[in-house]
């Protein structure tokens, strides 16, 4: 269970042996067959935690590479692997513990609006190598 607002860097294919609330389990232990061990986000998740840090909002934000193989890193692994990266996945604490609703509305609308600027940045970057 979060107890910092958490923020995933890359999915994992394998290693899926839990059971879900269905009791479904991928008879393969994988998400998709083939697919690579590890897709990480486009997103920068580092510059996202820095800069949402830095902006005093009493909530702590922290790094993730393994969101534990169960339907977290299942969910966010696919859809990765559907977006080609352009993907991201933020764990949250249950509310009250410790952050009450009105701080983690605040926090995730900081990381969004992040995400969303550094994604702008480096496609800006990417596009402006381009037209050269």
């Amino acid at each position: 269970m979060a107890t910092t607002v958490t923020l995933e860097k890359c999915g994992h294919n394998v290693g899926y042996k839990g059971l879900d609330n269905c009791r479904f389990c991928p008879g393969s232990q994988c998400c998709v067959e083939g697919g690579p061990e590890c897709i990480d986000s486009i997103i920068d998740m580092d510059a996202v935690c820095k800069r949402v840090s830095t902006l005093g909002l009493d909530v702590t934000v922290t790094i993730s590479k393994d969101a534990g193989r169960y339907l977290c890193d299942f969910t966010y692994y696919t859809s990765l692997y559907q977006s080609r990266g352009r993907s991201a996945f933020v764990h949250v604490p249950p509310l009250g513990k410790p952050y009450t609703a009105e701080q983690l509305g605040r926090a995730l609308q900081a990381i969004v609006e992040e995400m969303l600027d550094v994604l702008e940045q480096s496609e800006g970057k990417i596009n402006c190598q381009h037209e050269h």
